[in-house]
């Protein structure tokens, strides 16, 4: 697996998509810090660049990435080697790579301008944490997405169909529930449906700790007060890991049963 994750992984930063996606990190994150001159603001600004764009870069290179590289997925299925080890190298090699580019182009901006001396260095590291994990969940859904769907055309729509349900789709069917219901007790549904999408669920996550739940209204309020700050950290983080834990383990499954 090693192996075969090392291979993706070089693969990949050869590639000039990975370039061109750390580039615009590193050119985004001069950019907002020359503007704002303030850490704590770049911070801010760059949430609602990476909890949108960050899944949709991981869903987009994750099938792209398999279906590119199937004739070499089947010359390994040849081989004595185990379907887990083969899948999984290649996971987490795409993703390792594409959290490398997010980290890299945000993290030498962000030191130039003197993170290590600022108050926000927690959150700015808290953004990365939440960045990556959403990197591994969405790459470990496009898998299973391509891995469900010979035909490239239906892999590619199915991904992108994921993406925009979980980016804009599943917030407003929440709110229009919190409206519809607005005269019963929603504390536990709202909670509840906040966990059930990972990039609600990060977005959450980076506004208790920057101390501005308020942006999230009536979720914010309700997630903040029934968790409180620490335990909502705690419990967000473990929802994250379940959510990038159990696509990769379904990854590992239907790999071993798909007849190729």
């Amino acid at each position: 697996m090693l192996k075969i994750l090392k291979y993706s992984f070089y693969d990949l930063i050869r590639s000039r998509w990975s370039y061109v996606y750390f580039l615009f990190y590193l050119a985004l994150g001069f950019v907002l810090l020359f503007l704002n001159n303030d850490v704590s603001k770049a911070v801010i600004t760059l949430m609602n660049i990476i909890i949108v764009l960050v899944p949709l870069i991981g869903t987009i290179f994750g099938v792209m990435y398999y279906y590119n590289s199937r004739e070499f997925t089947e010359l390994l299925l040849a081989q004595p080697i185990r379907r887990s080890s083969i899948f999984l190298g290649q996971y987490f090699g795409v993703a390792g790579s594409l959290a490398l580019s997010l980290i890299l182009g945000l993290g030498i901006p962000f030191v130039f301008y003197g993170l290590f001396r600022s108050d926000a260095i927690f959150d700015f590291t808290l953004l990365l944490v939440t960045g990556g994990f959403l990197t591994l969940i969405f790459t470990a859904l496009s898998f299973n997405i391509a891995l469900s769907n010979e035909n490239k055309i239906k892999g590619f729509g199915y991904a992108v169909l994921l993406w925009l349900f979980m980016a804009v789709i599943y917030d407003g069917l929440f709110l229009m529930s919190l409206i519809i219901f607005e005269e019963y007790p929603l504390d536990t549904f709202s909670l509840v449906a906040t966990m059930l999408n990972p990039i609600d669920l990060s977005r959450t996550l980076i506004l208790l700790k920057l101390d501005i739940s308020a942006l999230l209204g009536y979720t914010g309020a309700v997630f903040k007060d029934f968790f409180g700050t620490n335990q909502g950290l705690i419990i967000s983080l473990i929802m994250l890991m379940l959510w990038t834990v159990l696509p990769v383990w379904w990854l590992v499954r239907k790999a071993k049963a798909k007849d190729f």
